[in-house]
């Protein structure tokens, strides 16, 4: 077991039976996947995963990434990394130097790693991504919890074999409710465009032509 960070089973299991959930049909927005908490233990590093799906080509030019920390529920939001053509670390003085993304927009990956994590470290982090022409933005929160030691180790052989079934069926119904989704949205995006298009035309009839007027 990594003395980095730690997914309990049964998470694992809700958060891809979730991120099932989400990649089905039902809506235009983007879908941005987390773990809903992670442990790490004080002093190491730890991994905070983030990954997107979205049915075009990541344009750096266009596309937007804000990670921003929340100590408390109740407690503003604090950006400490942000994505605007380039990666920007805004050098938190809660986190110095500490922060590192190691994620790649491109492969639809904004991860980064937390260097050397201390016990006020804890809180709320939260992921959001815009990758236009998808026009909605989507967001994801972990939750992360500082142990000061090394939780008990566990077999885990059963759960890893059940896990590895669970999730090539997962992988399979995922790709395809992705291809579904995906050509689904560009056809509702298509005529939404289309419907803009013909507002305007009818628009630019019914004010008809000045010069007919005058003959």
């Amino acid at each position: 077991m990594s003395p980095e960070a730690w997914l309990p089973q049964p998470t694992l299991y809700l958060t891809g039976l979730s991120l099932l959930l989400s990649l089905a049909p039902s809506g235009l927005g983007m879908e941005v996947m987390a773990p809903a908490t992670i442990n790490a233990l004080n002093g190491t590093s730890v991994k905070l995963s983030c990954t997107f799906n979205s049915c075009y080509k990541v344009e750096n030019k266009q596309f937007s990434l804000n990670w921003t920390y929340q100590e408390c529920k109740n407690c503003s939001e604090e950006l400490f990394l942000q994505f605007r053509t380039k990666i920007m670390n805004k050098q938190l003085d809660r986190f110095g130097n500490r922060v590192e993304f190691t994620g790649n927009p491109t492969k639809y990956d904004v991860s980064f790693t937390l260097n050397n994590v201390q016990l006020e470290d804890e809180g709320t982090y939260n992921c959001y991504v815009l990758n236009p022409p998808d026009r909605q933005r989507g967001h994801a929160s972990i939750s992360l919890k500082v142990l000061t030691k090394e939780p008990p180790k566990r077999d885990s052989t059963v759960a890893v074999i059940v896990g590895a079934s669970v999730g090539g069926f997962l992988a399979v119904v995922i790709l395809v409710l992705m291809v579904v989704k995906c050509v689904r949205r560009k056809k509702q995006q298509r005529l939404n465009t289309d419907d803009q298009k013909t507002e305007e035309e009818g628009k630019t009839d019914g004010e008809g032509n000045p010069d007919e007027g005058t003959k």
